[in-house]
């Protein structure tokens, strides 16, 4: 799995650095290598019995593809911070702050077990009810958990399909999402690293049978 882990080191993201994992751009695009072992600001949830997948369904999970380090500015590790960030990078709250569907969980390998996602964040198409135009149309989103240890946010990104389609993800829409992400928070100054050992590429386990890289 790429999956993307950045430094934040202010809400007001001109002044951003970040890291990621297993990412296409050049190293010109503001990305570092930081070597194989991951930076201090997070931990691998596996180390602590957790993983990097959410819980979906009893079976499936949606991969925890995005990490934002604990080592980022302490502002953008509380949850006030999260939500100017993602506005910064073109998400908002949900339409009208109301949640329609299943809350998913996950467990950060961090003591506290499995926990209810603690922010959804949906593409803001617009100024004025962009995220409602999400929730019919579909677009990029993500669900994130807090590592309690560390502070670091966990991410769950992807792209889904309209509201006719009751929101599934579309073709490749794990990669997508995550991608959109990142080059929003690269616009914005953010550096990322990637790392590709945290999960098997494919779609074993993943939910609807949506392989991941």
């Amino acid at each position: 799995m790429r999956l993307i882990d950045f430094f934040v080191l202010c809400v007001v993201v001109q002044g951003a650095v970040g890291i990621g994992i297993g990412w296409p751009w050049r190293t010109s695009d503001t990305q570092q290598r930081l070597g194989n072992e991951p930076p201090s600001g997070w931990h691998d949830p596996a180390d602590g019995g957790g993983r990097m997948l959410d819980y979906t369904t009893i079976h499936y999970g949606e991969p925890l593809n995005v990490i934002i380090s604990g080592n980022s500015h302490p502002s953008v590790l509380t949850h006030e911070g999260l939500h100017k960030y993602a506005k910064s990078i073109g998400f908002s709250e949900e339409c009208l702050g109301l949640h329609i569907g299943d809350l998913h969980g996950a467990d950060l390998g961090d003591g506290e077990g499995r926990k209810d996602e603690q922010f959804l964040a949906r593409q803001h198409y617009f100024p004025i009810w962009g995220t409602c135009w999400e929730s019919l149309a579909g677009g990029n989103h993500f669900r994130a958990w807090q590592q309690k240890d560390t502070k670091a946010w966990f991410l769950a990104v992807s792209k889904e399909k309209y509201l006719g389609d009751h929101h599934q993800i579309i073709d490749d829409g794990y990669n997508i999402g995550r991608d959109y992400l990142v080059s929003r928070a690269l616009r914005r100054g953010a550096r990322i690293e990637w790392r590709e050992d945290l999960l098997e590429p494919g779609n074993e386990g993943i939910n609807h049978g949506i392989a991941q890289d």
